[in-house]
């Protein structure tokens, strides 16, 4: 299917050919007929991207400062890939979106398939959509019309915030689309309404639909005229949908309203206000937030939670349908303002029209009518990118073991020789680190899974694989791939895991391995199953026909850092137990981001915190027999959250370990320090950069250029134990080991 999508590092918009999304529970799969391009938003985006790299810094001084931390912290090296990293993804566009169901997931009542609907979905022939960001249309209302319903909600929302009365007086400040149509809501409620604008078609249109207006560009007095709109007592409420870099609108807001007044910003502006003007007046300013309550809130967008209705009136689906119940009453009139219609095959000259100096208002995008043909094509899970790979063969070209295993096997034996990898999830960390890790250790790269799809095919695209898919199932089946890495979001590492093995992969999963002791369970009931399947026969020996069958390893990659190997080959001389004292400057993350979520990112001690388990496993050479976590206390004002807390691990050998893992450090210190301390000798490892050796005969320092966390040698590892036939480089029971260790200390904080 065809879709839209923006390079941020030049500006550049592309019609790709993407895999179908498919619809999870509480999803909906639409087939679009029409898209709307939000001139506002969208301009900004394609602007941004053709700035170059000192204007994009001059937009997000904000993000220049994070990038100026990173510096100082990991080094100018790790900073400018990251950077180009984050560019260098393609950002699919719009949220103006109609169509009809094609399919429905599970817990999505009241919707069904045949059914049109609106969605905040992008640019794109199918999209998949959460049911609480759908609403009905009603029959009398045509797709042109539902086009404008996102951005009609976006002003409805700015409305109720300002909550008008019958007869106020209302400004309306920037006469865009989401202005024209906020304008005729207000007039809609039975407000007076006075339009600002530069654009004389614009203010034309606001004419048109009953606000008086004015036109500062024409040396028109803002302010006089708005005091006489308003009878001489100020007015009562402004809403600023303008977008500009001024706080102009903000002061000029303030300035016209009547004491007490309300000024509500759906745009974006400056934002240097004057004290005296809000103080005099005791004005109220407020942002509005999107299209309504629910807006960036997981639980109702993703999880499908809904607000209660007696407490919460008008959530985000509640205001698409009052919008479409205003287009079904006649209320509201977008006819004037579609100024330009484009088939999406045609997407890439709306784009350069919306850059452009030529007047344009409402941009249409219109998809294909539905048939046969047309579906099939459409609902197309995978994409072919580059042509096949020669697959891998037995070394020697004989048959392997497993090839002359008997055939009562139900859990089929991976190929030997060459790993052929399939990737489930691209994120930023696999497209940025470890697909080019088993790309460089010379893995055929075959197939990459995304739930979207878009940045399947992006990095397939760029890394070359075969295959872009957002079928994971017919992945896993595929008998040309022997391995799979799972880089997907955590509640679904054990799920994967445990699919992957019963398929005969090899798996390769990024931290953790599971959420649960019941995940971790399954997971090592599964393994077992699989290696007690392999059969042997007098051509191999037991453990030969063991090495064939599926290897699980986990992205445990700091135990394989050459500053870390180097620690462990000096330790290896030590034959007394060791101290370990370990601190992680993790950062704050917000409590609303995903990682925090302990039923979806299990929370930052599994989801982070295994790392260091790991790391100390791997130094000790020991098992762990005991260990304990203080967590950070409660007080007034302050959110506890399991990211502050110090934990120790005591091992079979007598050494034992701390780590302080905290989240309320600055970003200024390094992320990362070690010290060990043994036999009248320290080592101490500064953030993977630099180990320096403390009274340690024939070693003082070991200093790298940048960074070096070992992703490289980790998957590099993995690579190479699969194409000789050895065991995993992580044996399993240390696996399941440190994931248990990692879930009983998260779950000590209750």
């Amino acid at each position: 299917m065809r879709q839209l999508l923006q390079n941020l590092a030049n500006g550049q918009t592309i019609i790709a050919d993407v895999p179908c999304p498919g619809a999870d529970k509480g999803q909906l799969l639409i087939r679009t007929t029409n898209t709307l391009v939000s001139a506002g938003t969208e301009r900004m985006l394609v602007e941004f991207g053709k700035a170059n790299m000192f204007n994009k810094a001059r937009q997000q001084p904000d993000k220049v400062r994070m990038v100026l931390d990173k510096v100082r912290t990991d080094g100018l090296a790790a900073t400018l890939d990251a950077v180009q990293s984050k560019l260098d993804q393609p950002l699919a566009l719009g949220y103006c979106n109609v169509g009809v169901v094609a399919m429905a997931g599970s817990d999505t009542d009241g919707f069904a398939v045949g059914q049109r609907v609106v969605s905040n979905g992008k640019h794109a022939e199918m999209v998949c959509v959460a049911k609480n960001l759908c609403a009905h249309i009603p029959e009398q209302v045509s797709d042109e019309q539902a086009a404008f319903t996102v951005l009609a909600a976006i002003g409805l929302q700015g409305i109720r915030l300002v909550n008008p009365t019958l007869g106020e007086c209302v400004v309306v400040t920037g006469l865009g689309l989401i202005g024209l149509l906020t304008v005729q809501m207000l007039r809609a409620q039975g407000c007076r309404v006075l339009g600002i604008d530069f654009d004389p078609q614009r203010l034309a249109l606001a004419r048109q639909f009953g606000a008086d207006v004015v036109n500062p560009g024409a040396g028109e007095d803002v302010l006089a005229l708005a005091q006489a709109f308003s009878r001489g007592r100020g007015v009562d409420a402004v809403i600023i949908t303008a977008s500009t870099k001024s706080s102009e609108p903000v002061s000029q807001a303030a300035q016209m309203c009547r004491k007490r007044g309300r000024i509500v910003l759906v745009g974006v502006t400056g934002l240097e206000l004057s004290r005296a003007d809000f103080y005099e007046k005791e004005l109220s300013f407020q942002v509005s937030c999107s299209y309504g309550p629910g807006r960036y809130d997981p639980g109702y967008e993703e999880k499908g939670q809904d607000y209660p209705v007696g407490y919460v009136r008008w959530t985000e689906q509640r205001n698409f349908e009052a919008v479409l119940d205003l287009f079904a009453a006649g209320k509201l009139d977008v006819a004037p303002l579609i100024s330009h219609r484009f088939p999406i095959d045609q997407a890439e000259a709306a784009y350069s029209l919306l850059a452009s100096n030529e007047p344009s208002l409402g941009i249409l995008l219109d998809y294909p009518a539905a048939d046969v043909q047309t579906d099939e094509v459409l609902t197309r899970r995978s994409v072919r990118l580059v042509a096949s790979p020669q697959l891998p063969t037995s070394p020697e070209g004989g048959r392997s073991c497993a090839e002359t295993a008997d055939t009562r096997l139900t859990v089929p034996a991976p190929a030997t020789g060459q790993a052929t990898v399939s990737f489930i999830g691209a994120g930023n960390y696999a497209g940025r680190t470890l697909i080019p890790a088993f790309k460089k250790a010379g893995a055929t790269l075959h197939t990459v899974a995304t739930s979207s799809g878009v940045s399947a095919v992006h990095y397939g695209k760029k890394y070359g694989f075969r295959e872009a898919t957002t079928d994971t199932g017919t992945l896993l089946a595929d008998s040309a791939v022997n391995t799979v890495v799972i880089a997907t979001q955590h509640n679904t590492h054990a799920h994967f895991v445990c699919d992957a093995l019963k398929a005969g992969k090899h798996v390769f999963v990024e931290k953790p391995l599971a959420l649960t002791l019941d995940e971790l369970e399954a997971i090592a009931g599964t393994y077992r199953s699989v290696h007690a399947e392999i059969p042997f026969d007098s051509s191999c020996s037991k453990e030969e026909a063991q090495h064939l069958a599926p290897l699980l390893m986990v992205g445990f990659n700091r135990r394989f850092a050459p500053q870390v190997q180097k620690i462990k080959a000096l330790l290896a001389e030590v034959n007394e137990p060791k101290s370990f004292i370990l601190t992680v400057n993790a950062g704050a993350i917000p409590s609303e981001h995903w990682t925090q979520d302990p039923t979806v990112g299990g929370g930052r001690i599994i989801g982070e915190g295994c790392h260091f388990v790991d790391l100390l496993r791997f130094l000790a050479g020991s098992p762990i027999i005991d260990f304990d976590a203080t967590f950070i206390g409660a007080a007034p004002g302050i959110a506890v959250r399991g990211d502050k807390v110090s934990f120790s691990l005591r091992f079979a050998d007598g050494s034992i370990g701390t780590v302080h893992y905290l989240a309320n450090g600055h970003k200024s210190f390094p992320k990362e320090r070690l010290d060990v301390f043994c036999a009248g000798r320290v080592l101490q490892l500064d953030n993977f950069r630099k180990l320096k050796g403390f009274g340690w005969p024939g070693f003082r320092h070991m200093n790298l250029w940048r960074q070096n966390k070992g992703q490289d040698a980790c998957a590099a590892s993995f690579v190479e134990c699969i194409r000789n036939n050895r065991p995993a480089p992580i044996p399993f029971a240390e696996l399941i080991e440190v994931s248990r260790v990692s879930i009983e200390l998260a779950q000590a904080e209750a």
